[in-house]
Parts: C-alpha cells; structure tokens; sequence
C-alpha cells in the first residue's frame, strides 16, 4: 500500500432549516501497488431535496474513518504566492492546469506532447494565497476526470479550438495560443508554431473533453491513450515536484487567449 491517494471519502453535515437533513457522501479509495485503469466513465445527475432523509447507518458507519480522511486533506503539498482563479478569456489558473495536465501527461506517457487544454467549466474553485492542502485539490478537480492523449490532425484541432473561441476562451498550454475576434479563434499557434492543418499533433486533454463533452464534439471517436491517470492526481504531483524544487505554486497572464476589437 503506498501514500498515493486517488480517491477519498467525506463526510459532512449540512444544516437546512436549523435542522440536520443531509449528509453528503464522496468514497475514494487509497491506492494500492495494484494499479486500477478505468474504461469509460459514466456521470448521472442528482436533486438534492429538503425533503431527503439522513441515511443514519451509513453516516455512523462512515463516522470512524471521518477523522483520518480530514487529517489527510490538511496535508499541505505546496505553497501560491498569490491567489489564482478561473477567468476568461485567460487566467493565471487556467495556465497552471492546462500546463500541468500537459507536462504531467508527457511524464505519464513518456512521450512529447504539442498542446495541452483544460476545459474551463472544469474548473471548480480557485487557489488561495499560501499554504496548499490536498483538500484543496478536491476542491479545484472534483470529478474523476482523466488525463488522456489524442492524435489529431491540424483541421480538427482548428475545430476543437474554434469551438473554445466561441465559448469565450479556455486555458491552452505555454508556447500555444490563439487570438479571438468575433467569436472566431485567428491567430493560432502550437508549440510556438503556426497551425498546419495537416500536421498530426498529440494533445493533452481530459477524457471528458476527448469524449465529446462540452461539445467537442469533432474530438469523439478519435482514438485516445488512457493510463487510468486522474487529472486530480496530475496536479497533486504537479504541485509536489515544484515543492521538492523549493518552487512555489504561481504563474502569470502571457496572452496566451486573448480577445481584440470586434
């Protein structure tokens, strides 16, 4: 068993009405030397009511392991400078992650890697100045999406990027960018080159994104390299390398997106 933590379980009680009505479950597991690689992954959606009951046995099951799951999410792994949120049409967040999951990805792959992208709903909180908790991870990446890489050809990812333009702007690697006038992506570059729409590039992206979601839809069924590696664990050894670096967790505006005069 090592310390690599891949999953986790929480336990919280949330007030409605001066009354204790629901408890809110997230199981993970604890990562073995055996490694488990998903194929596909399903998401379904929840109401969550004023009416729902506290399911009292599973929360005084779940009651002993509490404790130990709120001491490994105070861990701290790094440290910001400055406080990073999600912006568009660029971020200093967004440029972290997507840089992360294109990094990370050529260290898992072991193989170079163009262009990397993280899609902005993705992103669900933001990054405190100072001390970095792996709780606070969870609470960037939520879902169990997964890094996976992509062979496309220049005019798909024209596409892909395309659609991003009219979305507003995601957060794209460094050494890549694009420009965006009417909702229209002008301008684009990949690894500090111009987009040839009929070079093969290898590109970073969440399983999610590759899928089809967020309508990308020009980047289903295109063939994609799945190790199994979430994203969420990405950024925690993303975050641990630059600590043993003695480097702290921050990043700045390189208009890698940006938007001109309509």
């Amino acid at each position: 068993m090592n310390d690599k933590i891949s999953t986790f379980l929480l336990v919280q009680n949330i007030k409605m009405h001066s009354k204790s009505l629901l408890n809110i479950l997230l199981i993970v597991t604890v990562g073995c030397s055996t490694v488990s690689k998903p194929i596909s992954l399903s998401y379904a959606t929840y109401k969550v009511a004023q009416q729902a009951k506290t399911d009292t046995a599973l929360v005084n099951m779940l009651l002993p392991y509490s404790g130990d799951v709120s001491r490994m999410m105070k861990k701290v792994i790094g440290f910001s400078t400055t406080t990073m949120y999600k912006k568009q049409p660029e971020s200093v967040l967004g440029n972290f992650m997507a840089d992360c999951i294109k990094e990370m990805a050529e260290v898992k792959f072991q193989t170079k890697v163009d262009v990397g992208f993280m899609n902005q709903g993705g992103i669900r909180a933001e990054i405190n100045k100072g001390n970095i908790a792996l709780g606070n991870v969870y609470e960037l990446m939520p879902f169990d999406n997964l890094v996976v890489l992509q062979r496309v050809k220049g005019d798909v990812l024209e596409k892909f990027i395309q659609r991003i333009a009219a979305d507003g702007g995601w957060p794209i690697s460094k050494n890549s960018s694009f420009v965006i006038q009417s909702k229209k992506a002008i301008e684009i570059y990949i690894n500090g080159k111009p987009l040839d729409m009929n070079t093969i590039y290898t590109v970073a992206n969440t399983d999610y994104i590759a899928n089809g979601g967020s309508n990308a839809d020009m980047l289903k069924g295109i063939p994609m390299q799945n190790s199994g590696y979430l994203l969420r664990d990405a950024l925690v050894d993303y975050i641990e390398n630059l600590t043993k670096q003695g480097k702290p967790v921050d990043g700045k505006i390189e208009n890698r997106v940006r938007i001109i005069n309509e």
